[in-house]
């Protein structure tokens, strides 16, 4: 086996064995000895890849959040229209709600370590900054379509991603409350509702001049 592929195979399996120890024992009770132990590798081997446990649990979100990205892309390139994409995309929330269940507080916990390193937090954060930019752009292309009001995209793409998160850690601290999915829907047309673009009025709908009435 070339020495990339056995390479590529050692490091997907110590993430493997990360995400599993993470998971059962928490960030913050991991070690990396725990990771080498379960992943039947040195931790010269884990320093190989990785430089510390926080870059190693940063690839684990970002080896989630890319599925998702994925299937954001794949949601917009099937959608006409801004509106269609996001009602589209609030419509895949149980998929999205199953596959991070057991992994929000994880972050969170992660996240309470991390605010305490400036470097390792900023680099925690880039993900919700990108998500900010990827709405913002979204929201644009609707304004330029007409298919959206025209409002600040910036403040708007901030709601958005208040409005996921705060979904996922809902349903991540009450998964039995209520149906997620749906309150993720009934969202999402709320705030479409809001950014709907005004009615088009037609003339006969135009009040009349002072001292003139409307044409029958």
């Amino acid at each position: 086996m070339p020495a990339q592929s056995r390479g590529f195979r050692t490091r997907n399996h110590i993430l493997d064995a990360a995400l599993e120890c993470f998971s059962r024992s928490g960030y913050d009770a991991t070690g990396v000895a725990e990771i080498c132990l379960a992943a039947g590798v040195t931790k010269g081997a884990f320093y190989h890849h990785f430089p510390s446990k926080h870059a190693a649990f940063l690839e684990l979100l970002e080896r989630w959040l890319s599925d998702l990205d994925e299937q954001l892309a794949a949601v917009r390139l099937g959608s006409e229209t801004v509106p269609d994409s996001l009602r589209r995309m609030a419509s895949i929330a149980p998929a999205i709600f199953e596959s991070a269940r057991g992994r929000v507080p994880l972050f969170l916990e992660f996240w309470t370590q991390a605010s305490r390193d400036p470097v390792v937090w900023q680099a925690s954060i880039a993900p919700y900054r990108r998500y900010q930019q990827f709405f913002a752009a979204l929201l644009e292309a609707g304004v330029v379509e007409g298919s959206l009001r025209p409002v600040d995209t910036q403040v708007a793409s901030h709601w958005l991603v208040a409005f996921a998160v705060g979904l996922l850690l809902q349903g991540a601290l009450d998964p039995t409350g209520t149906d997620w999915g749906h309150i993720t829907q009934d969202g999402m047309r709320s705030l479409l509702t809001i950014w709907a673009p005004p009615a088009k009025t037609s003339s006969a709908d135009q009040p009349s001049p002072p001292g003139r009435e409307a044409s029958p």
